[in-house]
């Protein structure tokens, strides 16, 4: 299954305002049982969220995406996972 990342543009989001678009994003997700959310980092000082997560096509990101009310600058499709554990 191909794995992406995806840069979302957000305004400051308190932890409540995190964690309804969090449970919205799962319960959307539930229904797109090909789709699932890896992880998410937020950067208030950017103003980003880059999220991580397993899907057969960028359009099914885009859809969940769309169905949960969540927006989406840039989705790149990762072609080769590194860590330093490889190289020692």
């Amino acid at each position: 299954m191909p794995r992406f990342i995806i840069e979302r543009s957000v305004p400051p989001l308190t932890r409540a305002q995190l964690d309804q678009a969090g449970r919205l994003s799962v319960d959307v997700l539930k229904d797109m049982p090909d789709v699932r959310w890896i992880r998410s980092y937020v950067s208030d000082a950017e103003g980003k969220i880059y999220c991580e997560y397993d899907a057969p096509s960028a359009e099914a990101i885009r859809e969940h995406a769309r169905r949960a009310g969540l927006p989406v600058d840039r989705i790149s499709e990762i072609a080769l996972e590194i860590n330093p554990a490889m190289f020692s």
